[in-house]
């Protein structure tokens, strides 16, 4: 099994490299500049692993660096100007894609615009495989196996710690700032929606006794989960003091200066919550919980395992939600033998 990982050289991609070593994956690194993709190679332990010079606006030079993979994982974000083309290339390499992309947009724009192209080339195409989205979407099924169909879906997203965001992180909330500032898309009665009004303003979390004001925030899985799970209403929705604070993001210069992500020992400090309320069309309820640390970490280890069981066990061709790919028990087990805990509990009352 061979995997490529372009943006190799990127804070997400080396954890990403990391990761692929550490399960005795064979990486290719792939990136836009010779010198920082050894450096990137040489920083988490593997100087000797094959490397690739390719950039995002050469369409046949990528194509050729990927040739030869079995999948890629994107991790050369922002993705909303250069994710479409890592896509495009990876479809016209004949391998499947994985992304750790977060934005919304974009995610909901690689199902509208690859979809009959994968299906075509007869790979799979998975974006959004990250701590934000793939468990919640996973979980989001479990509750509908549970419920049957939903009149209302809400994820609400809690972090706690962590040293603040990336450089890359911090550039992908500059691109989409519009999309942060108007709360994303909502999916109501069949589409996908901008500016509809959050139905919650606070949500109490599991162990909690107080509720905690929260904004509505582009969610990823608010443009997956509708494409499995049959739900009248699924909005996303963050802590409001976060989602305030993204909606005056630092100027891009300031960005260049940041370091270019969290520590070690930041990331393995913080702390997620995310919470899915579910309410099924015969009037039951029932809560989804996922929990875990270290953001960055946990994506890579989601990426790489959603590259892996692409590879391993190969599903229909197309552009996927999580849970159209993956068995949502079986990738949700698998999980919680890395820390990342889930669970279906009651709803709090009220």
């Amino acid at each position: 099994m061979k995997i490529a990982v372009f943006g190799a050289n990127g804070y997400q991609g080396k954890l990403v490299v990391a990761e692929l070593a550490r399960r005795g994956v064979e990486a290719v690194l792939v990136g836009r500049d010779p010198v920082r993709v050894a450096e990137a190679a040489a920083s988490v332990g593997h100087p000797d692993a094959e490397r690739r010079v390719a950039a995002v606006d050469d369409h046949p030079g990528l194509v050729e660096a990927l040739r030869g993979c079995d999948a890629v994982v994107n991790c050369a974000g922002p993705f909303t100007p250069s994710g479409a083309a890592v896509v495009r290339a990876a479809i016209a390499a004949g391998l499947h894609y994985v992304d750790t992309a977060g934005e919304q947009l974009y995610i909901n724009g690689v199902f509208e615009t690859f979809a009959a192209a994968a299906e075509a080339a007869g790979v799979t195409v998975v974006p959004a495989t990250t701590d934000a989205c793939l468990p919640a979407d996973l979980l989001a099924h479990r509750l509908a196996a549970r419920l049957g169909p939903l009149d209302e879906l809400t994820s609400t997203h809690v972090i706690v710690g962590g040293g603040g965001p990336s450089r890359g992180s911090l550039r992908s909330v500059i691109e989409t700032i519009e999309s942060v500032r108007a709360g994303g898309l909502t999916y109501d009665d069949g589409a996908w929606r901008p500016g509809v009004p959050a139905r919650r303003g606070a949500v109490t979390l599991p162990g909690e006794p107080e509720a905690i004001p929260v904004a509505r925030f582009p969610l990823p899985e608010v443009v997956t989960v509708p494409r499995h799970v049959a739900v009248r209403h699924m909005e996303g929705l963050a802590e409001a003091e976060l989602v305030e604070r993204l909606n005056r993001p630092m100027p891009a210069e300031v960005v260049a200066r940041l370091p270019e992500g969290p520590s070690e020992e930041s990331r393995r400090g913080q702390r997620f919550t995310y919470v899915l309320d579910a309410l099924g069309a015969d009037g039951r309820r029932a809560r989804g919980v996922v929990r875990g640390a270290d953001t960055y970490g946990t994506t890579a280890v989601i990426a790489v395992e959603s590259a892996c069981r692409l590879v391993a066990e190969p599903v229909r061709a197309g552009v996927l939600a999580p849970a159209l790919a993956f068995d949502s028990l079986a990738f949700l087990d698998r999980l919680a033998r890395r820390g990342i805990r889930w669970s279906i509990e009651e709803p709090p009352a009220g």
